[in-house]
């Protein structure tokens, strides 16, 4: 019983009854001018539904009043972008004026027609319903003046129901909209990602580097090593500072261009950190590095940042090798590190993951894990941007 009545109490009930009352305001209007043309409101719904930009119009009405605080409603808010979707938006005017006939015919009579049985049960006779105009008087008619008030309240929810699913067909996006949503929330899902990405290839560089590099500091007990320790920590750190204070523009929606992020022209920084802390690495670049595209420079740079990031946090101060190689515009990149203790797992988590995902995004290959040799390997390959 609780729940065949919670709807009296939900505002949505509500709304719906005042979306379906809306055209009929249209029609009130109207029988002041001519009675005798009610045809003409409706006669103009054809050429109205044509109109592009009252299909946004009907969308907006519907998530505001037949589903009010879903955001992710299934109404259309754009204007009509073929002919279907004009037509859709003609056959919905017409429904829906339908549907607010019905709900104002019913809205009026049913009370009237209690307070007209009521009336007959305190001994007046009626005159102005033709049902019951012949009826005598009696007391009975008080329990079947509770009927025509049950009927109106199924009436009400049941037409709000019906309009609410026929406007999900009819306003609902077509399939061009459903494939750009769809692509619109993929970019969305691909910048967090990559978001997430950039903070944890700086950020946990900038975190590995100050580790590193404060305990060997704390081992060597040498002012001079210290020294150098503070140093290589306050540079990473401002580099690190700088790459989030990027990464938070991008959040704020204040986003600088491209460009401002490291390209691989700046991998000497990486090289350095690196040996500041203890790595001793071996680097050798080959060709034409500042002419390699934009985005093949820039993924690149993270991607050799992630590697070392992975000697210093998984191997310590080993020797490791670096290897770049530009030719017609593709990248090979590759380190190579040796295992202290032999085990070839030397980390697991997002940073291999992430490696392997800035090759696939733009069409490249990337292997990581043991070489033959029984160093640890990570291998880039990235075609031309």
């Amino acid at each position: 019983m609780v729940r065949l009545l919670r709807p009296l109490v939900r505002g949505t009930t509500y709304t719906r009854l005042l979306h379906l009352w809306v055209p009929m305001l249209v029609v009130s209007v109207w029988v002041f001018i001519d009675e005798a043309t009610l045809w003409v409101p409706a006669a103009l719904l054809v050429p109205l539904g044509f109109v592009p930009a009252v299909r946004t119009g009907e969308g907006v009405q519907a998530r505001l009043l037949l589903m009010p605080g879903h955001e992710d409603s299934a109404f259309s808010v754009v204007p009509s972008g073929n002919w279907r979707d004009r037509l859709r938006t003609v056959a919905w005017l017409g429904l829906r004026m339908v549907l607010g006939a019905l709900t104002t015919t019913v809205c009026v009579w049913l009370p009237i027609l209690t307070v007209e049985l009521v009336r007959l049960a305190q001994g007046h006779r009626v005159d102005d319903i033709p049902v019951l105009r012949e009826a005598e008087p009696h007391r009975v008619y008080a329990l079947l003046a509770v009927l025509p008030l049950v009927a109106l309240y199924g009436a009400v929810v049941g037409l709000g129901v019906v309009a609410t699913a026929a406007a999900r067909a009819l306003l609902g996006p077509s399939a061009a909209e459903r494939l750009s949503a769809l692509e619109e929330r993929t970019e969305q899902l691909l910048e967090r990602n990559r978001i997430a990405r950039e903070l944890h290839d700086s950020i946990g560089h900038a975190l590995t580097v100050a580790v590193v590099q404060a305990g060997a500091a704390r081992a060597a007990d040498s002012p001079e090593f210290t020294d150098r320790a503070l140093i290589a920590i306050e540079e990473t750190g401002r580099a690190a500072l700088e790459d989030l204070e990027r990464v938070l523009g991008v959040l704020r929606e204040t986003r600088g261009p491209a460009s401002g992020r490291p390209t691989l022209v700046e991998a000497d920084r990486l090289l350095e950190s690196a040996r500041a802390s203890g790595a001793k690495v071996d680097a050798e670049v080959t060709g034409p590095v500042e002419t390699l595209p934009g985005p093949v420079s820039r993924e690149g740079y993270r991607i050799l940042q992630e590697s070392l990031t992975n000697v210093l946090r998984h191997a310590g101060a080993v020797p490791a090798r670096v290897r770049v190689e530009v030719r017609d515009g593709a990248l090979t990149l590759e380190v190579r590190n040796a295992l202290p203790d032999g085990r070839a797992t030397p980390g697991r988590g997002s940073g291999l993951r992430g490696i392997r995902e800035r090759a696939a995004l733009l069409g490249g290959r990337a292997h990581t894990g043991p070489d033959d040799a029984g160093d640890w390997q990570v291998r880039v390959e990235l075609p031309p941007g």
